[in-house]
């Protein structure tokens, strides 16, 4: 996803308005061995042995033993971690301009990670080869396309170590918890432990609570906007892993009847902000998207707009770091915001 956005997405910010093509259910996990991880805890005779795991393209990685030399794409390794796996290395918004830990880092110590690229394009092959790579693991937004993995230097970066690529768009939002939490436990994370059956357990009320807020307020409308100095956009709800989960839970998303020739969002003029009426207003919450804050002193038809007069404006964590304790809160937020909303369109 973008640091920042050009006037005219280009296909990084296609991707960036939030989804890519679906293409299926993700496919089973196959990880062999009882493996381990940097950080894992396991004892050394419990990470012998080969490992190997399908990934969403169908394509199998195999080490003789389990990685424990691992980067991943920021959000992956977020969620990595809070199944208790410490990669190595990262790529991907992980530092903002003032220093501090993008909102894609998730709960990680960016100190304690070799930060490879930060943004689109910036991937340093040197310093990923002197962490001698056992695994790369990123998102796919795309067919067999690596997310923030630079198409000029990804011959060279593949060479390196096997990788996995796991579907950021085209399934739901458990299917994309499920696959992240399978390649966790095949790299030695304990999915038992009461950490993270709590946060399943906690994913789970969230999504009834939800469900029950959805059906209990059926006349309240959601856009989902992201914000650039030119234009608003609003995305289509058909293709983003949380989005397709809040359709199926019963919310009522609107979706853009002039999709541009991506079909992933409409592209709005911010005079032509108020095309469609919404009650609640979820923005874009990355790094290099305007935010609401933003938006009430640049831009005089975003204040006018209904839900934002009411006070219904709420994030979209629209690149969910997929662990269950993370994606819960996103829930949680959202079942909230419905069940307090006004009509107001």
């Amino acid at each position: 996803m973008p640091n920042a956005r050009a006037p005219r997405l280009t296909r990084r910010g296609v991707l960036a308005a939030g989804g890519a093509l679906g293409l299926g259910v993700a496919l089973a996990a196959c990880g062999k061995g009882d493996a381990t991880s940097s950080g894992s805890g396991k004892d050394s005779a419990k990470n012998a042995g080969p490992w190997s795991f399908e990934d969403d393209r169908g394509t199998t990685a195999e080490t003789k033993a389990v990685p424990r030399n691992v980067v991943a794409f920021t959000g992956t390794a977020a969620a990595l971690y809070d199944y208790g796996i410490q990669v190595k290395g990262v790529f991907g918004p992980t530092r903002t301009p003032e220093g501090k830990p993008d909102v894609q880092a998730g709960d990680l110590d960016i100190s304690k990670v070799e930060i490879l690229g930060n943004v689109w394009g910036e991937f340093n092959v040197e310093k990923y080869a002197a962490l001698a790579p056992e695994l790369l693991v990123t998102d796919m937004w795309d067919k067999n396309a690596l997310w923030y993995v630079p198409d000029q230097s990804k011959d060279k970066i593949l060479k390196l170590a096997p990788s996995v690529a796991l579907w950021a768009a085209g399934v739901n939002m458990p299917a994309a918890l499920a696959r992240r939490a399978q390649l966790a436990e095949s790299l030695g994370a304990d999915l038992t432990s009461q950490k993270v059956t709590d946060a399943k357990a906690r994913f789970e009320k969230a999504a009834e609570r939800l469900r029950r807020a959805a059906k209990a307020n059926p006349g309240i409308k959601v856009l989902i906007g992201s914000g650039s100095a030119d234009l608003f956009y609003v995305s289509t709800p058909d293709r983003p892993t949380d989005l397709k989960y809040f359709k199926e839970l019963g919310v009522d998303i609107i979706t853009p009847s002039k999709l541009d020739a991506t079909g992933w969002f409409e592209e709005l003029s911010w005079e032509n902000a108020a095309t469609y009426e919404a009650d609640i207003i979820m923005m874009d919450n990355r790094t290099g998207t305007l935010q609401p804050a933003d938006l009430d002193t640049s831009k005089p038809t975003w204040a006018k707009l209904p839900a934002v007069k009411a006070g219904q404006v709420i994030p979209r964590v629209t690149e969910p770091v997929y662990s269950y304790a993370k994606c819960a809160p996103i829930l949680e937020d959202l079942a909230k915001a419905i069940e307090n909303a006004k009509k107001v369109s």
